[in-house]
Order: C-alpha cells, then structure tokens, then sequence
C-alpha cells in the first residue's frame, strides 16, 4: 500500500486537490447554465466521482505488501472495523447533502460567493474539529490565523454579494428605462419599413459580458429561472451546505484514525484507501438515489424528467463526468495529505474560491462591468483567500505511525 508520509509530500497534494476542488463546481455551473436539468447531471458526476475510489482503492491500496498495522485494501475488507466504516459513511452521506445543496445554491448567489460561504464555514468548523481530533499536532500559532483569514473571507464575501447585486440590479433597470424611451422613437423610424429587417439587426447586435442584455440572456438560457426570487434562500442553501461540508471531514478523520477508540483491541485503523471507498459509497448511493427520486419529483419549479430521458440526454454530459473525476481526486488527495500532515492542515483545500472564483471571471463572466467597490471587495477577499492558504498549508505537522 502506497501512503505518503512527509510533508512535502502532503502539501503538494494539497495543492493539486485545491486545484481539482476549485474546479469541478465551475464545470457543473456551465453545464447548469447552458440549460441541462440539474438532475441529470448530478447523476453523471456520481458515477465518476465514485469511480475514482474505486482505482484508488485497487491501484494505490493494493501496492506494495499488507502488514498487520497497515492492511492493503482487499485485506481490510472482511475485519471487524464496524465503527470506523460507520464514520466514514456518515462523512460521505454529509458530503453528499452538500455537494447537492450547493449546486442549487449556485444560480441565486453566483458561484463565488457560495463557495466563498460553505469554504469559510467548512474551515472555521471542520478545521477547529481537526486540530483537536489529531491531538494538535498542527500548529496552533500558524492555523488559527488562517482559520481567522477565512472567517474574515466570509464577511468580504457578503459584501462583495451586495455589491455585485447593486451593480446587476442598476444595470437592469438603466435597461428598462432606456427600453422605454426609446421604443417610442424608433417606431417612428421604422414605421413604413421592414419590421422583420429591423428585428433582424437589432438580434444581431452584439451582446457584452456584464451587460443587462447579457444577463438577460443568461437568465434565459439557464437550468434554472432566479428572476424575482429571494437571494436570502440562496443564501441559506449555501450556509446548509457549508455545515455538511464541515462535518464531512472529521468524520473521515474519525474514520482512519479511531480518536474516540470504538476498534476492539488488535483491530487495526482503516486505511486511508479503505475509508475514501466506504465514504464514497455512500456518497454515490446518496447521490444516485435522491436524483433519481428527484427526477421524477424535482424540486424548485424544474422540469419533470425520466430516466430515459437522463440517458438519452447528452448535452454537456462530458464536462459533468469531467466535474465527478476532479472532485474524486480532489477529496482523495485531500485524505491523503491529512493523514500524513493532519486534517486540519488538509483544510487548506477549502480555499477553493481562489479557483472556483477565476473560473467564476474567465467562464461565466462574473463581476463584469461592475462597480470600483466591487472590483475592491473582490481583490480583498482574494487576498484573504491566499494568505489562508498559504496559513494553514505551513501549519503542518507529522502525524505519530505508532
């Protein structure tokens, strides 16, 4: 079996997930924006996410020689470690709940910003949990002041969420009013004329990024229709998902390392390959049951579906399938480096914004033609965003093998 034990080791594995994770809600947005049922997506991205546990657990667990201490995958299977494979399907049952939530959280607050949200609370709770459960073996004077960074990140993001909303909103009624105007002038101009012709090089006009016509346009094309409704409920769905996500984590802790000593004695501790297996069962059990069931009872005013409609559609399935790969990697590079430099220290991950947020810019063209303060706020919850991570990944430490 294949584990990493140094702490140079750990951190570049932290790195790649932060990449991975940073990622795959950026994939799923694009796919929700270009207007393909929430359901069937999800359903694509359970299949790959939970595929990678799998190789995982049949490459990596399965390398090298089983010892008592440390049993290769197919070893671990048949012992008597009930309790711990109990913490590992709780972590990804939680984990499931959020990543759900959080794509319905997506199109009312903007992939940004709800990111921003369930991160900050994922780290100010599940790293504090962390520390404690691996017996503090991070250091304190370093993690707290990234934990503090985050906290601070949250605050920004809200404002930040304000700002971008006053900009929208005064975008789209300088547009109404303008429509307003000038509608009564051009029929004047155009009476006598083609009106098809007309209409036809008014379509043909181009639409800019982070204009009121481009969001407009967007809102059309999308998965889901937010027009008119609440930001506040956006909001929360992002604060419910940030919980899960901030429980996933210590229990997978919980899982590989028996902290609260439920293993009979001479039971050895799951494995970290063994435990990302069990967790992503769960996972991928949750996922594909209440998407099924939501297909057909969908929530949120979407469109009823079928699975054979889910089968047969194939628009953007590559990017969904894509999305469930990196997220796979990205949470068992995550296990990984928290078992050779403790989990809280692996939280550095949920720095993710940084990611999401530049694909959120370069994709999706948030935070276009938006106000100086929007551009201020933004640069200030970046910043607070790399200063965090680069706190918590220096906060390492060793984990004790015996």
């Amino acid at each position: 079996m294949y584990l990493v034990q140094d702490k140079g080791g750990a951190i570049a594995l932290m790195v790649a997930a932060l990449c991975f994770l940073g990622t795959w809600p950026a994939l799923l947005n694009l796919v929700e924006r270009q207007g393909r049922n929430l359901m069937h997506t999800y359903l694509d991205y359970s299949f790959t996410n939970y595929l990678v546990a799998i190789i995982f657990a049949f490459t990596l667990g399965q390398i090298g020689s089983s010892t008592p201490e440390s049993p290769n995958f197919l070893t671990q299977l048949p012992q008597d470690n009930g309790p711990s494979v109990g913490f590992a399907i709780a972590g990804g049952l939680v984990l499931g709940m959020g990543n759900l939530m959080s794509q319905y959280a997506w199109p009312f607050v903007g992939l940004s910003i709800a990111n921003v949200i369930s991160a900050s609370i994922t780290v100010v709770g599940g790293t504090t949990m962390n520390y404690f459960l691996d017996d503090r073996i991070n250091k304190a004077q370093i993690l707290f002041p990234g934990v503090g960074c985050f906290l601070i990140a949250v605050f920004l993001g809200a404002a930040l969420h304000a700002s971008y909303s006053r900009d929208n909103l005064a975008k789209l009624q300088a547009q109404n009013q303008w429509v307003g105007t000038y509608a009564e002038t051009i029929s004047k101009e155009i009476k006598g004329s083609d009106n098809n012709e007309f209409q036809a090089q008014a379509n043909s006009v181009e639409v800019k990024a982070g204009s009121a016509q481009y969001l407009t346009q967007l809102e059309e094309q999308r998965a889901m229709k937010i027009t008119g409704a609440k930001v506040t409920f956006g909001l929360a769905i992002s604060v419910a998902s940030g919980i899960c996500f901030a429980l996933f984590s210590p229990a997978f802790n919980l899982a590989t390392n028996d902290q609260w000593h439920r293993l009979k004695p001479g039971v050895p501790h799951l494995v970290v390959y063994t435990a990302f297996f069990y967790f992503s069962t769960m996972s991928f059990v949750w996922g594909i049951t209440v998407n099924t069931v939501l297909l057909y009872r969908p929530l949120l005013g979407l469109p009823k579906s079928s699975l054979k409609m889910y089968i047969n559609d194939w628009r953007g399935r590559q990017w969904a399938l894509l999305a469930g790969l990196l997220c796979g990697l990205g949470n068992g590079f995550q296990f990984m480096g928290g078992q050779a430099a403790g989990y809280a220290a692996a939280d550095a991950v949920q720095a993710l914004p940084l990611v999401s947020t530049f694909w959120g810019v370069l994709i999706f063209k948030e935070y276009y033609r938006s106000s100086r303060q929007t551009y201020i706020l933004l640069a200030a919850m970046l910043i607070m965003f790399s200063l965090a991570v680069c706190l918590l990944a220096s906060s390492s430490g060793t984990r004790k093998t015996s």
